[in-house]
């Protein structure tokens, strides 16, 4: 574990760790075709496909001692994030036996699974794993739908989630601590709510001296503005809106909602020139040139900055936190991807046999000693895990507060509709509460044509 940091080194090189863009449909799939590898063959041959990025490196580290125990080749073929979920998708949607293992977004499974692609791991799940294993939010994130059904498409693979970094020599700078106190009443430290985040940003917001208090996900593609207001939504108490009913009227426009997505606007005030598109790559640079205090991330993308080499002004200087809290709970934004077994696989024993050894709790240690992220509780929460790196033990705490984005089919549209108002709101374009309600509208209209909507009141469910 000791040299994960180094072995993740170029890992924000990556793009999108959440699903790539358009929603192919199922009905309606994309008619571009998709470069295939291999076939899954009946010769003892796994194919395993994954973004392209260090994790899918590792992965194929690993399944090497599968292969020297079994005999059976398994390879992890990787597609860039821009073409990821396109391609899958096609080659799905197709009924092709391309791959036979697919290490998918969380937001694919209702896609999946509702459209026949996904074989249901429920019985087996719960036959040959030890789910108490895992921590409950990453099994539900990453396998269940729909959620709350027990209902399993997926094992956990490589947990993610969001959180920051900040520069350690601002922080613990004599005079910086003494101006802070001055100004706040209070010492200068990590910050445990979004009002103390506030308060850091704010103070260290210097345009005269090109420094900026905080980078945030704000930008408009894909899901950047998504990821990094909803957790910031939900620990004010707002909700997507209701998984059983689908109401979403009064929930998503709420007056929680309005009052968090009013913050994040604000917070924003305090990022650099351009932050509008920001996203995690362009988040690492600011904070790797020196333009802000503290920034926001996947923890997946963290790794790079303990290096010299891709982080030299800092590489020793850099603390990092959990996600903070708000009035009404502490919630974080879920990355990562769970194993699903594709329904056109010829080798579905296999695979599931697959997925038994990797859910091993040593196989599952080896996998977090070579820079995967494992959602063995056990392992999480050991100490050689916890101080493995400078940012493990923050990882740990935030796993089990992770929430996630809706994973039903329409989960592209509803994302679509977020961003655009969203991005809007911060960019001082719309007003929060306006773009609140544009937003509950049209997801209101999304789940009426697909048939979700039932006729009821908000009730107490939250997403």
């Amino acid at each position: 574990m000791k040299k994960r940091a180094m072995r993740l080194a170029v890992v924000w090189a990556a793009l999108l760790s959440l699903a790539g863009c358009s929603k192919p449909a199922d009905p309606g799939a994309p008619t571009s075709g998709a470069a295939t590898p291999t076939s899954a063959a009946a010769g003892g041959t796994l194919n395993i496909v994954w973004a392209q990025w260090d994790p899918a490196k590792y992965l194929q580290q690993l399944v090497n001692d599968y292969t020297k125990e079994t005999g059976v080749t398994v390879k992890v073929h990787e597609i860039p994030w821009p073409q990821f979920q396109q391609k899958v998708f096609v080659s799905l949607s197709a009924h092709q036996d391309t791959y036979d293992i697919i290490v998918g977004d969380s937001q694919w499974l209702g896609r999946a699974s509702e459209n026949g692609h996904y074989v249901e791991l429920t019985d087996w799940m719960k036959e040959k794993l030890d789910l108490d294993s895992f921590y409950a939010p990453a099994l539900e994130g990453y396998g269940e739908y729909p959620k709350g059904s027990k209902k399993y498409w997926a094992v956990p693979c490589e947990a993610d989630a969001t959180g920051f970094c900040y520069r350690k020599d601002l922080f613990e700078d004599p005079n910086e601590k003494a101006a802070f106190k001055a100004k706040y009443g209070r010492d200068l430290a990590v910050p445990k709510t979004w009002q103390e985040l506030y308060e850091i940003a704010e103070f260290f917001n210097r345009p005269d001296r090109n420094l900026y208090g905080v980078a945030l996900f704000l930008g408009k593609a894909y899901d950047s503005v998504t990821m990094g207001f909803q957790q910031v939504m939900w620990c004010y108490g707002g909700s997507y809106g209701d998984p059983q009913t689908f109401q979403v009227e009064g929930l998503l426009n709420g007056p929680e909602s309005v009052t968090a997505l009013d913050f994040y606007s604000r917070l924003a005030r305090f990022t650099p020139p351009g932050s509008l598109d920001f996203y995690f790559e362009r988040c690492l640079a600011a904070y790797q040139n020196g333009l802000v205090a503290m920034a926001m991330n996947y923890f997946a993308f963290f790794p790079g900055l303990t290096n010299q080499e891709t982080n030299p002004r800092f590489y020793d200087k850099t603390g990092y936190f959990v996600s903070p809290a708000g009035p009404k709970g502490h919630f974080v934004s879920l990355g990562g991807q769970g194993m699903s077994i594709s329904a056109y696989s010829k080798q579905q024993e296999q695979a599931k046999q697959f997925l038994e050894w990797f859910a091993k709790e040593e196989v599952q240690r080896k996998w977090a000693e070579l820079g995967g992220y494992t959602c063995n509780k056990k392992i999480l929460e050991s100490e050689t895990f916890r101080t493995a790196t400078p940012f493990n033990a923050a990882f740990a705490d935030s796993l089990p507060l992770v929430r996630d984005f809706w994973a039903v089919p329409e989960y592209n549209q509803l994302l679509d509709s977020c961003q655009k108002h969203w991005n809007a709101a911060v960019a001082g374009i719309e007003e929060p509460k306006a773009a609140l309600d544009a937003t509950a509208k049209e997801h209101a209209a999304i789940f009426q044509k697909a048939g979700r909507a039932k006729q009821a009141t908000a009730g107490s469910g939250r997403s």
